[in-house]
């Protein structure tokens, strides 16, 4: 692992431990990864992306001015237009140079785990649409393998239609005997996503997780599962806030995950 010094930012402001390692993360990636040429940007969800929008507003407005932000979703909506920031739509702009997301884990080759907001499948989307897919998180998102602390499971958007035959099938059939259909909070019922449908958490044991690959194929052939959290093979880099001040960068080069810790300046 590499070591080097630079423009991590010092909080300035009164936030939690997790909350300035999310803005150290999201500032650091912001910085390196959304350039000046940079036109088209995708915006994902969670609780490290307001830091994420709050960057790219400091950059100005002579940047921002051209530039058209597309959302993964509600919340990642509404920070893009109270911010006075560009909406587009993937529809007008297919083609995006740097979605910036967050995950709700990533392990050792950058494989994540996303949907604990249930946002998975636009989340998805704009990822493959990215010439650039960059994951801020803090340091808890960083693991050695997929659900370790991640418990809840994989997240599965299925149609309302066939959640309980999905449900039979991965119980009895792709070894996840703890699925679960998600249920609201705030809710009588189970979690709607945006897209009208049902989400499902399913855990799988530590050698199945070893090789998400393999899980997210066998559940996407399942009829009536729209998209599943795993985001396999996606990522170019992940950063990671740390307690200390400074930033775990894990970047792919070649074939190969590095691993590098930027110090605080």
């Amino acid at each position: 692992m590499s070591v080097s010094t630079g423009a991590v930012p010092t909080a300035t402001t009164t936030l939690s431990a997790i909350e300035q390692s999310k803005r150290l993360a999201a500032y650091t990636a912001v910085d390196k990864h959304i350039l000046p040429e940079h036109k088209v940007i995708g915006i994902g969800s969670g609780s490290t992306v307001p830091y994420v929008v709050e960057r790219i507003v400091a950059q100005g407005l002579e940047l921002n001015k051209d530039r058209v932000f597309i959302p993964t979703g509600f919340q990642s909506k509404e920070l893009i237009v109270m911010s006075n920031l560009n909406l587009g739509d993937i529809d007008q702009f297919p083609t995006i140079d740097v979605t910036i997301d967050g995950a709700d884990e990533v392990d050792l080759d950058l494989n994540c785990i996303k949907g604990g907001g249930a946002c998975h499948l636009r989340e998805k989307v704009l990822a493959e649409a990215a010439n650039t897919f960059i994951v801020v998180a803090d340091y808890r998102k960083n693991a050695e393998y997929l659900g370790t602390n991640f418990t809840p499971g994989v997240p599965i958007e299925v149609v309302p239609f066939a959640y309980a035959q999905v449900l039979r099938k991965l119980h009895d059939v792709l070894g996840s005997p703890n699925a679960t259909l998600r249920m609201a909070k705030a809710k009588a019922g189970p979690v709607v996503t945006d897209n009208s449908n049902f989400v499902i958490d399913a855990p799988f044991p530590r050698e199945m997780m070893m090789d998400p690959s393999t899980i997210l194929a066998k559940m996407k052939m399942l009829t009536g599962v729209v998209e599943v959290g795993l985001f396999c093979d996606m990522a170019q880099a992940a950063y990671f806030g740390n307690e200390d001040g400074s930033v775990t960068v894990k970047r792919k080069v070649e074939s190969k995950v590095v691993e590098e810790s930027i110090l605080p300046s």
